[in-house]
């Protein structure tokens, strides 16, 4: 089956489901390998996105295989850098990198680091790092888009700390001001930043309220219930009477897919010895979300 994404419509099928399902998997998985090569990373900031990534890349965004040049794709910005290894494994299934790249991941010369470079790495959007960032950067593309009769979506995904940033309140005034209906943000809601758990840091409830104040249509959704996500992302997509940018709450869990990972924060960055390593690769495979 070719992975070169057009829009769909119609019902989510149980086929639909389970390769996406399998997707997710494949991240978590390529996930731990990847790090196994750098001997660190952030494994729960990528299993707390993994099911918005299968979502966004194997079902909802227009790509097309081999192309990262192609004009009308749909692009992505990422504000929590530090997930791009869950990504890396993504853009070499499209063929916009060589397969055999992954495996020298984050070694002296490999164009693929611990946050992504969009000068090295061809389907890479944004090169983020510094947190607060992506929205303004996606917001620039919905922007150009829209004075170039462009039809691509940006989709940006912000972590749930980087609400803590001014600068990306700043870009939600500019995209709300400027109508940018072909902008969709993402925050993943898993409730945990560097420092502890963000209410604890610097709290941002009520979220959903904050962005609707700033004239944003906002939803809530579980971000590992592909169900409940892969539609609203649909019809977010296709929606083209709206005239406000959009804001997706995707309430998920830090670690998600491994137990021991799900109830330590401690996992934000490390690495796994290889007892440790087997014990989640075989959780992983043992079920799928």
């Amino acid at each position: 089956m070719s992975i070169e994404i057009q829009e769909r419509e119609g019902k989510l099928t149980s086929a639909d489901l389970q390769r996406l399902r399998e997707k997710a998997q494949f991240i978590r998985l390529e996930t731990i390998r990847l790090i196994e090569i750098a001997k660190t990373g952030h494994y729960t900031s990528v299993f707390s996105a993994a099911e918005l990534f299968a979502a966004l890349y194997y079902d909802v965004m227009s790509i097309r295989h081999g192309e990262p040049a192609w004009p009308d794709r749909d692009r992505f910005t990422i504000g929590k850098g530090h997930a791009a290894v869950g990504i890396f494994p993504i853009l070499a299934e499209y063929g916009f990198i060589d397969r055999k790249t992954l495996d020298g991941y984050t070694r002296l010369g490999n164009p693929l680091g611990d946050h992504p470079d969009m000068t090295k790495v061809p389907g890479v959007d944004f090169s983020s790092g510094s947190i607060g960032h992506a929205l303004s950067n996606g917001a620039g593309m919905a922007k150009a888009a829209k004075m170039s009769g462009k039809a691509f979506t940006v989709f940006t995904m912000l972590g749930d700390g980087e609400m803590q940033e001014g600068q990306v309140w700043e870009a939600a005034l500019f995209a709300a001001h400027h109508k940018l209906s072909n902008l969709v943000a993402i925050v993943d809601r898993n409730g945990y930043q560097l420092d502890g758990k963000v209410d604890d840091v610097i709290g941002i409830e009520s979220l959903a309220d904050k962005w609707r104040a700033f004239g944003w249509e906002t939803h809530e959704v579980d971000g590992h219930n592909l169900e409940a996500l892969v539609p609203l992302l649909r019809r977010v997509k296709a929606d083209t009477s709206r005239q406000t940018p959009v804001c997706i709450v995707a309430k998920t869990i830090k670690g998600k897919g491994v137990s021991y990972m799900e109830t330590e924060p401690g996992w934000h960055l490390g690495y796994l010895t290889p007892d440790d390593a087997q014990r989640a690769i075989d959780e992983i495979k043992s079920k799928v979300i």
